[in-house]
């Protein structure tokens, strides 16, 4: 037997309201006309089964419409009410102010650990399928407050709130853009993490586990001038297999679920870049995790959902090779298919330059007796 449940007094609906009515046996809610579902409330839709009925005559609610309805994996749908009034209820949610809370302590650790300055670095987060939370532009990540933070839309256009935008919101829509299951992300200049941006080069793997498993590889972007739509679309190549993207001459952006896990592969990656640092001034090199157990954590890391280009490769193309000190590559023979047009290519470059210098050392030999 079907049961109703009315729900007409909350204009917006969150998912810890609708698990209390499943809990209560409901197969079919009533909605208030206007009424606003967060993501996990449509979550639980979903996953119970249930039927979004009108408030007169029993049929669907038309403005509930398709953002009431979980979108389909891995896709966004961007069909919520567009009206000023609609967008600032989201933005003064109840579940819009526990993630503007969130912001603001993760603001004031990037500032703490000094990754961030001035008023550099931004946060946001999607909210809805097409509505995003993000930090204003010239404030301190340190002096965040709730009345801060304002809402846009996947264009960057601000649609409520007092403060003004980051102009840097373009490079976090684009996460979102071509990584429907991102929820947050972090952009700051850590100090050792950018020190590989500027120098155009990208952390190795297979040295310490944490690092593998929450971050992996790491993707270094090209420079392109901060805060224009140019400069978002450079990640475009690099965001759906990294968490974590460089950019170069200007920081990082990390994408997760939450804002704190976002902000925590900020730690993660920036720790690593310094204690890689630490190590080279011991001038004995580091020590690699041997592929097989590298393809371990790599298993471990599936299972946490998390990205990475690194899948579907044998073991022997899991870590990353030595380079000589003229920045060739060198591969292991028994791996073929670990350097880019093929260890061959490399072997013979290598070869070459042997043969070279050999031959010039033999004919100066030659011409002094």
């Amino acid at each position: 037997m079907m049961k109703r449940v009315d729900l007409q007094s909350y204009k917006v609906l969150t998912g810890k309201n609708l698990e209390a009515a499943v809990a209560a046996g409901a197969s079919e809610i009533v909605l208030v006309e206007g009424a606003v579902l967060t993501p996990t409330a449509r979550d639980v839709i979903r996953r119970a089964g249930l039927t979004i009925v009108g408030n007169h005559h029993g049929t669907i609610a038309p403005p509930v419409r398709e953002s009431a309805i979980p979108p389909a994996p891995r896709a966004v749908s961007p069909v919520l009410p567009k009206s000023a009034r609609s967008d600032e209820a989201i933005l003064n949610s109840p579940e819009a102010l526990v993630i503007k809370q969130e912001m603001i302590r993760v603001g004031k650790k990037l500032w703490d650990r000094q990754y961030v300055d001035g008023n550099g670095g931004n946060i946001t987060y999607r909210l809805t399928a097409d509505r995003v939370i993000c930090t204003p532009t010239l404030l301190s990540k340190a002096d965040l407050t709730p009345d801060d933070l304002c809402l846009v839309d996947l264009e960057g256009n601000q649609v409520a709130g007092k403060g003004k935008r980051t102009s840097e919101v373009y490079l976090h829509l684009e996460v979102y853009k071509n990584v429907p299951e991102a929820r947050a992300a972090v952009h700051a200049h850590p100090p050792h993490a950018t020190a590989y941006a500027i120098s155009g080069r990208v952390p190795p793997r297979c040295v310490i586990p944490e690092q593998d498993v929450f971050v992996g590889s790491v993707a270094i972007s090209p420079y392109e001038t901060p805060g224009t739509r140019e400069f978002a679309k450079t990640i475009i190549p690099y965001v759906k297999n990294h968490n974590t993207i460089l950019l170069a001459n200007h920081g990082l952006i990390c994408w997760a679920d939450t804002v704190t896990h976002a902000e925590w592969y900020v730690e993660v990656v920036d720790t690593y870049c310094r204690t890689l640092m630490l190590a080279a001034q011991l001038g004995s090199g580091i020590t690699r995790i041997p592929p097989d157990k590298q393809a371990v954590l790599l298993e471990t890391k599936k299972r946490l959902g998390l990205p990475d280009a690194k899948y579907g490769l044998e073991e022997c193309q899991l870590c990353d090779q030595p380079e000589t000190p003229g920045g060739i590559t060198v591969c292991p023979t028994a791996c073929p298919h670990n350097c880019p047009g093929g260890c061959n290519a490399k072997s013979q470059d290598i070869e070459t330059l042997v043969k070279t210098i050999t031959d010039e050392v033999m004919a100066a030999l030659d011409a002094n007796p």
